[in-house]
């Protein structure tokens, strides 16, 4: 009986491990003005050297996975397409998780700099046309879910 106790036990932990671990994907959802919401399972880069390889090579994106780049501050944002060979819209996002622009279907391999008016402390990439198709606009707004959005480099 005490072996059963132990085992059941481990195997209630495990459980509730398994099931804290589906919570914390990190996620990233898009309110537009009509009300309507968009999640997106994403990808953080949040050091210098994850911010600078992004999505670059990938081949492959799912429509419901970007990535969410995090800065430190506002400030005006510069993105290139340098060795990324799928259109991205590029969602630039203040410090008040408001939408200031999209840059749609940034050209693959490009290596002019695409920017938006305005400062941002975050930058959200995902599938070139994305944003058109779900009505994403300026003042739309961003919640960022199972992850902290403070950056420190």
């Amino acid at each position: 009986m005490r072996n059963y106790r132990s085992v059941l036990t481990v195997f209630v932990w495990l459980l509730v491990f398994a099931v804290s671990a589906c919570d914390a994907q990190p996620k990233v959802t898009i309110t537009t003005r009509d009300g309507r919401q968009f999640g997106f399972d994403v990808e953080i880069a949040d050091t210098p050297g994850k911010r600078e390889m992004g999505l670059m090579y990938r081949t492959e994106l799912a429509d419901d996975r970007g990535m969410i780049f995090l800065f430190p501050s506002e400030s005006q944002q510069s993105f290139w397409m340098k060795n990324t060979p799928r259109s991205l819209d590029m969602i630039f996002i203040g410090s008040d998780h408001k939408i200031v622009g999209i840059v749609e279907q940034a050209t693959p391999f490009s290596l002019d700099p695409r920017s938006v008016d305005g400062k941002s402390q975050f930058v959200f990439e995902i599938n070139g046309g994305l944003s058109k198709r779900h009505g994403f606009a300026a003042g739309d707004i961003v919640k960022f879910d199972g992850f902290n959005a403070a950056v420190s480099q």
